[in-house]
């Protein structure tokens, strides 16, 4: 998935993922992924994808802080 946010381009094609976070089983409708990538230039984001009655009801790209990606590890 692509996504600009403030003209800068967050790609998970391109990105490495760091690490993922699961909650709920597969299927559920409250459900969630929240997944750490890091740019090639040290940025970071969160790819977040989930059930319909999730916190993430669908796909999205939200870009991160150092300090936030570190809490996040």
């Amino acid at each position: 998935m692509k996504k600009i946010i403030c003209k800068k381009e967050y790609d998970t094609a391109v990105a490495t993922l760091v690490k993922k976070n699961t909650f709920g089983t597969f299927g559920d409708a409250e459900g969630y992924e929240e997944t750490l990538y890091q740019m090639p230039d040290g940025a970071y984001f969160l790819y977040v994808n989930g059930g319909a009655e999730s916190k993430y009801p669908k796909e999205d790209i939200k870009r991160l802080s150092k300090a936030a990606a570190e809490k996040l590890l």
